[in-house]
């Protein structure tokens, strides 16, 4: 994994009424939205709202949290933008553990207003059936009404990119070509604890751009690189990113997959990730000073201290709500409060 191969998988076309796309797309360029990158940033802006429910109007909220992020609608017209939601292991009786079909759909909407060419893709990490993933998670309905094609980004033709965060001992990464080419990637996460990193957000999300073909089924090649550091690896090597986290119904105690339903009712909104996740970090009762990969991201992708992070719309601290943690030693040290509430 550390080279580049030359054996690219052959990408595996699912033709259930032409939602799947299995083949590459072109880039369009990035004039105009230069501003808009990976490399580390001084300040963020993080927008919150709250109240939030799937059956609202979710395409306003998004293009709220976007707008007062600074962003200039223009900067996406003609431009691909792959929106990115988390399916990692679906069924309709857990609904809480991936993102909501809806919130899909609004963004969607959103950044096709805009101009942009929008497509969905996703690489879930413990399904290999991809078509039974889209069906279980209930993107499959999404997609199709917001009419955007999905790329299976796991059986996708693949394009080597080198590693630009240093961080791991991988020289690069292969990523499907739907990714690679994409002028933007939206980060669309459901909220969620982690047993492993704590949480799960916007930057831990993007492990699900990766090619199960490539990488494995749950992808241990990069949990053998390190987890912390692949994270951080990742987002530095991707093209410039976006968050928009699903917080409405979410996840605790054994995240990301045995966990429980909690409902918050927030839409996480804003353009840096190191910033969005350590605000979702203390929403949650957590400390992103004790969270690995937060740590390595500080001033390097981002800030992840409160004082340079603007809040707009809701300050994190009048939605607080501590999620519960498994009762593990590297969790506990993780909390913000170390009072806080565990479950065994």
């Amino acid at each position: 994994m550390n080279s580049p191969r030359h054996d690219q998988p052959e990408p595996l076309r699912i033709d259930r009424r032409a939602v799947l796309i299995g083949g590459g797309v072109t880039a369009a360029g990035l004039a105009g939205a230069s501003w808009l990158s990976n490399a580390w940033q001084p300040r963020a802006t993080v927008f919150i709202a709250r109240h939030q429910r799937y059956d609202g109007p979710l395409a306003a909220t998004i293009r709220d949290g976007l707008l007062a992020s600074d962003i200039d609608p223009k900067m996406f017209r003609g431009r691909r933008v792959l929106l990115k939601p988390n399916m990692v292991e679906p069924s309709r009786k857990i609904t809480h553990m991936t993102t909501h079909p809806a919130m899909v759909v609004a963004a969607a909407q959103v950044f096709r207003d805009w101009g942009a060419v929008v497509s969905v893709g996703e690489a879930p990490g413990h399904v290999r059936d991809t078509e039974m993933a889209l069906v279980e998670s209930g993107v499959f309905d999404a997609v199709k009404d917001a009419g955007a094609p999905f790329a299976d980004l796991n059986y996708e033709a693949v394009v080597w990119r080198p590693n630009r965060g240093r961080r791991s001992k991988l020289d690069g990464f292969w990523f499907p070509r739907s990714v690679a080419e994409a002028d933007f990637v939206i980060s669309m996460p459901k909220m969620k604890t982690h047993h492993w990193m704590g949480l799960t957000a916007t930057m831990k999300n993007l492990y699900g751009v990766l090619p199960g073909l490539v990488y494995g089924w749950p992808k241990n090649v990069l949990h053998h690189a390190g987890i912390p550091q692949t994270v951080y690896d990742i987002n530095a090597s991707l093209p410039p990113l976006i968050g928009i986290v699903d917080g409405i119904d979410c996840m605790e105690g054994d995240g990301p997959i045995l966990g429980s339903r909690k409902s918050v009712g927030l839409i996480i909104v804003g353009t840096n990730l190191p910033a969005i996740d350590a605000t979702v970090a203390r929403i949650m009762g957590l400390a992103p000073k004790r969270i690995p990969y937060l740590t390595l991201a500080d001033d390097r992708l981002g800030p992840i201290d409160e004082s340079r992070i603007e809040q707009i719309g809701e300050a994190w601290r009048d939605v607080a709500s501590p999620f519960k943690i498994l009762d593990q030693p590297h969790l506990r040290r993780m909390l913000a409060d170390k009072s806080g509430p565990l479950v065994s």
